[in-house]
């Protein structure tokens, strides 16, 4: 058996730009797994394998690759950066057991990295701050770290500190050894020199080591009371102390340097070794009952345990099918046939690989700790638990974010109808925040994402991949309805026509629900007017009403129901009757309680240039946005906004136009807000006319 001490499973996640591919192209020739290093922005980079990624110079899926560093296995998975494909970065931290969080030495703190921190704090795992592009104009550790502190609420532990600034960056300092790491011009990572710290840093080096050694002793009574005795810590002490903060989340050892340009990244992967944990050492997987709720029960780490494993990604490549499968216990060999607990289904496991990027390494089994890949698995979608066939269980589920736009798209000729149903189909299995349906008046298919480049890249893999010629609408905004006011009211369904008749009466209130509360239903029947039994039908047949309001058909968001009084019929009540009841009772009162249209709300961050900060405000205030804050960047300033979905298509162009191009932004969904009501008559109006066309 293998031993899980030594196995590391980390994740690579920033913003956009900030340099993961790179760092985890670094890693790679350090491991001695690559010998030619493949460039970003040349399209060559190992994770970066789609032809989409290598063009836009950008992360669209997320890679696995396996190396070892000082004799410890390392499995890394390289996220995007996007904010429509946060997805990817969400599933992964879903089964890693330590992250590295990569900044821009003059970015910051941007955007995504706010998100993929927070979930990462959803996840709880162990994190390593890295700060990259040490040698970019306008880069400054220090500001970088103090942002990490006020952005992110995190307490980063300086672990090593920059020499020189911007062009005459050259190495760093290791403040646990007190030894300066100096590269050459090569650009060559095992060209570097151990030397004394510099004259002009000795004080400042001094300082940030006292406080590094001051915060880590305080995760160890007996060695903090030694410390405040006056003794030093050895560094093995020093090491263990750091190991446990950092499990524990009370602090972020950080680091410095450039992936470019190869300095810096040793001490990284030193730093994973020592201070990231083992699969043993996290917290173990909850397990939950079918209906998603907690049993109390986990998934311990350990080979001799059940197999427990979570598919977290499906992908489609030229061999077929691959399902990624991190595995929390057990053993998984080949020819075993295991049980997929959310089907109820058996499969068998043919190949199973490691993945390095898009090559595959064969297996011959693996275990607890391992993340490989199955070939050619049926039925398993992504968050599904594969398990032993004796020990059935379900391994706490992930849950994905609802699309936010969508666009129609029809095939240019009749030949690739079919080919786009069986690509679509594919897509929809690898991306969970990918959705399909097809509007069964027009007969076009309505693709649904997370955002304006997240469809663009699925209509290009269409296109690309799979050889799908497609006609493509404009962007459409995913509306919802709500009720803004309480109402009290009774219905009957009333049916006699001859034989057996129905009749069900109910008496409710219907009141707006909490925020994202979906849909709630409650009863305060009392003395038997309306059977215990005909709750559930009563519930199903207001609830099925949610999927179209009475204002334009868009789905219904937060009301909550409550059942106080009704009346049934010894021979003609039926769980069928009371469900039409509910179900008119719905189309009845919903017109009354003040229905009101929803249009989602996007959170926006716009870096521009201090030259045109005003422009970039005025043309947001004109887009119905509401500025919620501005802050100084290195070049610029980060205006951060509230603005409606529906006036931010093609902002990138206006943005560019107003910026000289220099402007970016990125946006993510925040809420659901009121729709003002000249707006929201427009919409509805458009889509009266779209039924009354498809009626015709």
């Amino acid at each position: 058996m293998k031993d899980l001490s030594l196995y590391r499973n980390i994740g690579i996640f920033a913003h956009v730009d900030a340099g993961k591919t790179t760092t985890t192209e670094r890693i790679l020739k350090l491991t001695g797994k690559i010998h030619k290093l493949g460039e970003v922005h040349e399209g060559e980079s190992t994770t970066d394998f789609m032809e989409q990624e290598a063009e836009r110079g950008i992360t669209i899926q997320s890679a696995a690759v396996t190396c070892e560093w000082n004799g410890h296995r390392l499995n890394v998975i390289d996220t995007p950066g996007h904010v429509d494909f946060t997805v990817e970065v969400y599933r992964s931290l879903k089964v890693l057991d330590g992250g590295i969080g990569v900044f821009c030495g003059s970015g910051g703190v941007e955007p995504q990295s706010e998100t993929n921190w927070r979930y990462a704090n959803d996840s709880k795992v162990s994190r390593l701050i890295f700060v990259n592009k040490l040698d970019r104009i306008g880069a400054d550790f220090l500001r970088v770290t103090a942002q990490v502190k006020k952005v992110l609420g995190a307490n980063p532990l300086i672990m090593t500190l920059p020499i020189g600034r911007e062009d005459s960056f050259s190495g760093v300092v290791d403040l646990l050894s007190n030894k300066a790491y100096i590269w050459d011009e090569t650009g060559q990572p095992e060209n570097y020199t151990v030397a004394d710290v510099p004259a002009d840093m000795v004080d400042e080096v001094e300082m940030y080591r006292e406080q590094l050694i001051e915060t880590a002793v305080e995760m160890d009574d007996d060695v903090m009371m030694a410390y405040m005795e006056g003794e030093t810590p050895s560094i093995e002490d020093i090491k263990r102390c750091i190991r446990k903060g950092t499990l524990e989340l009370a602090f972020f050892p950080t680091y410095c340097g450039s992936a470019f340009k190869n300095k810096g990244m040793q001490l990284l992967l030193d730093a994973v070794v020592d201070y990231l944990p083992s699969p043993t050492e996290v917290n173990p997987q909850p397990l939950t009952d079918e209906e998603g709720a907690p049993t109390g029960k986990y998934a311990l780490v350990s080979a001799d345990e059940p197999l427990r494993a979570l598919a977290f990604k499906i992908m489609d490549d030229r061999f077929g099918a691959l399902t990624f499968v991190r595995i929390y216990s057990g053993v998984l060999k080949k020819g075993d046939t295991i049980l997929n607990s959310f089907t109820g289904k058996t499969e068998r496991i043919g190949r199973m690989c490691e993945m390095q990027a898009d090559e595959r390494n064969e297996l011959a089994s693996a275990q607890a700790g391992d993340i490989i890949a199955i070939v050619g698995m049926k039925n398993v979608q992504t968050g599904h638990t594969l398990c032993d066939q004796d020990h059935p269980c379900t391994l706490e589920a992930m849950v994905f974010p609802e699309p936010v736009i969508s666009i129609s798209v029809t095939p240019k000729d009749k030949g690739s109808t079919e080919k786009m149903g069986i690509a679509i189909g594919k897509m929809v299995a690898e991306d969970p925040t990918f959705r399909v349906e097809t509007d069964e008046d027009s007969g076009e298919t309505i693709l649904k994402g997370m955002g304006e480049l997240h469809l663009d890249i699925k209509v290009d893999i269409l296109k690309r991949t799979y050889g799908v010629e497609l006609q493509v609408g404009q962007p459409q905004v995913a509306y919802r309805e709500t009720i803004t006011q309480k109402v009290e009211d009774s219905y009957t369904h009333k049916k006699q026509s001859g034989g057996s008749g129905q009749y069900g009466k109910i008496d409710y209130v219907m009141e707006p629900g909490e925020p994202n509360s979906g849909f709630t239903f409650t009863s305060s029947v009392v003395g038997g007017n309306v059977p215990k039994e005909y709750f559930p039908a009563i519930e199903k047949g207001f609830k099925s009403m949610m999927e179209a309001g009475p204002l334009a058909g868009f789905p219904v968001l937060d009301v909550a129901i409550n059942l106080f009084d009704g009346g049934y019929h010894a021979v003609d009540s039926s769980a069928i009757a009371f469900e039409i009841a509910a179900k008119g009772a719905f189309r009845q009162t919903m017109p009354k309680a003040g229905a009101q249209l929803l249009e989602p709300v996007m959170k926006v961050d716009v870096f521009s240039p201090e030259d045109n900060v005003g422009d970039v405000i005025g043309d947001l205030n004109r887009r119905r946005g509401m500025i919620s804050g501005q802050e100084p960047s290195s070049g610029g300033v980060r205006i951060k906004a509230d603005v409606p979905l529906s006036e931010m298509f093609g902002y990138i162009s206006s943005l560019r136009t107003m910026t000289s191009g220099r402007g970016q932004f990125s946006m993510e969904f925040s809420h659901y807000s009121a729709c003002p009501t000249n707006i929201a008559d427009e919409v509805i109006a458009k889509e009266k006319e779209k039924k009354a066309a498809k009626a015709k």
